[in-house]
């Protein structure tokens, strides 16, 4: 006797990621664990994008991120794939979160201490105490309301935008980040200490809408972070994830389009010509770069190439990575050192777009935490430098090196005595490299620029307004740059990406 046929189980519906950034990353995990099959694709040979990992003499450096902040959302990833995070990361407190080292020596510890910060804003600037702590309170509400109600909620529509403009309007989110600082305190350097943050996802600290001193508060909330081992366990960490939720990466292969039936999403499209079919299409891929480069002219009709040729971009940055024969153990694992000019020299960097003689920097000392950064007896270090983007013109073929050793002079006459003899090993990363290696719209580390009229409805969107099943995720979309952001914008993607029984 012959049983009735045993029905097909449907495939899943497939996903296509494009880019193995966090933010490509994250996404990936949350449409495994919803049920997709998920593929992500990546034209370099190592997942991480901004966040690679570069390796060579023994030493190891992550080339991108190296604050990690608000660690409940990676710890949400981990426990979406059925996990905890503690038990495959090691994840450390940071203390300072900074050092602060103004040009004429003199340096400010800022930590997520509300006792001790008091002490180094009355040592600093005692007039300015109680100005500081009404800068905190402020901080706090802005974060309440621009983190934690609308940094996991999508602006699809501007009616999006008006709902929360009585909140904006009310929390001055009208004033520039320098512009709220200055209202609360008056000492010049301490206006420095507390508005730089905005460089920290690609904004300038006199134009960036004061949405983001919710930085400060959310640093003071849950603390400054690094993992042991460096920012290269969470890529690591991230990808063991998606591959046990069934997923795959593939990896040294590069998309040349976004396929199309229509103006829906259907996939992808390979360099080597392959095509990779997909219910639903994710990028973070540079957002800009997504649109201009990968997404047809003809299909799109708001990110066209003219508003995406005026649109504005942040800073680029130049990246000196270098190891040394000694330990510095006078030097803490964040320092920001702020060169002889402020304003003027944001001037330079955002609105003249010229390379500046000096320089404000970031210095990052990873073995001050994981001395298995470096060689027994050596120091890992990043140096990071905001630059023009290559709006500017900079031929950083030729001022690359010039740029590098006038860096190395000044941290030999600061911070890092005796420099110049001491390196063992050295690599550089440009806003060319940014461009050609990571794709990245005329070098721009940060995408679009982070101004009110490009934040939130104003930037691309989660969901593409041009292409259906076309979503976006990374620093070029809503809520904005750095890792808290880049992860809430693959949150955001778990209201919006249907459930993929609905596609099948």
């Amino acid at each position: 006797m012959t049983g009735a046929p045993v029905a097909e189980r449907p495939q899943p519906a497939r996903a296509v990621v494009i880019g193995a950034g966090f933010g490509g990353l994250a996404a990936a995990v949350r449409l495994g664990a919803r049920g997709y099959r998920v593929t992500v694709v990546d034209r370099l040979g190592q997942a991480g994008g901004r966040a690679r990992v570069f390796r060579q003499d023994g030493f190891t450096f992550d080339a991108g991120p190296t604050v990690i902040t608000a660690p409940f959302l990676l710890e949400e990833l981990w426990s979406l794939a059925g996990r905890r995070m503690a038990d495959d990361i090691d994840l450390r407190s940071v203390s300072p979160f900074y050092r602060v080292r103004f040009d004429d020596g003199t340096t400010f510890d800022y930590t997520g201490s509300p006792d001790a910060m008091r002490a180094e804003v009355a040592r600093l600037a005692p007039d300015d105490v109680a100005g500081y702590e009404a800068f905190v309170r402020q901080s706090e509400e802005i974060f309440r309301v621009g983190f934690e109600q609308l940094a996991h909620v999508p602006f699809s529509s501007i009616w999006d935008m008006a709902r929360i403009a009585p909140s904006m309007l009310r929390l001055e989110s009208y004033r520039t980040v320098y512009g709220l600082v200055s209202k609360h305190v008056r000492h010049p350097k301490l206006r420095q200490v507390l508005s730089f943050h905005p460089l920290l996802v690609g904004g300038n600290p006199f134009s960036t809408t004061s949405v983001y001193t919710l930085i400060a508060f959310l640093e003071r909330k849950w603390g400054v972070h690094f993992p042991m081992g460096g920012t290269g366990t969470l890529v690591q960490g991230l990808v063991r994830l998606i591959e046990r939720l069934g997923g795959e990466l593939r990896l040294g292969a590069e998309v040349s389009e976004i396929t199309l039936a229509g103006r829906r999403a259907t996939g992808v499209r390979l360099s080597s010509g392959e095509v990779l079919p997909a219910d639903v299409v994710v990028s973070n891929a540079d957002a800009a770069w997504t649109y201009r480069h990968l997404v047809p002219a003809h299909a799109r009709r708001r990110w066209t190439d003219r508003r995406i040729e005026g649109a504005r971009y942040s800073m680029s940055l130049f990246v000196w990575y270098f190891g040394t024969r000694r330990t510095y153990d006078d030097v803490q694992h964040h320092t920001i050192l702020l060169g002889p000019r402020y304003r003027e020299l944001l001037d330079d960097i955002f609105k003249r777009k010229v390379l500046a003689d000096d320089f404000s920097l970031y210095l990052h000392r990873p073995t001050a935490t994981d001395p298995a950064l470096a060689p027994d007896g050596c120091d890992a270090f990043y140096v990071l430098s905001p630059v023009p983007n290559l709006a500017g013109g900079t031929d950083w073929a030729r001022d690359a090196e010039p740029y590098r050793q006038r860096i190395g002079q000044y941290l030999d006459a600061t911070v890092l005595p005796g420099l110049e003899q001491q390196i063992v090993t050295s690599r550089l990363l440009t806003p060319q490299q940014f461009h050609d290696d990571l794709l990245s719209f005329r070098g721009a580390a940060f995408s679009f620029e982070p101004v009110l009229t490009q934040s939130a409805y104003f930037r691309p969107h989660n969901e593409s307004e041009d292409i259906e099943r076309l979503y976006l995720v990374g620093a070029g979309t809503h809520p904005g740059g750095g890792v808290p952001g880049v992860l809430s914008s693959a949150r955001v993607l778990d209201t919006l990406v249907p459930d993929p029984d609905a596609l099948r």
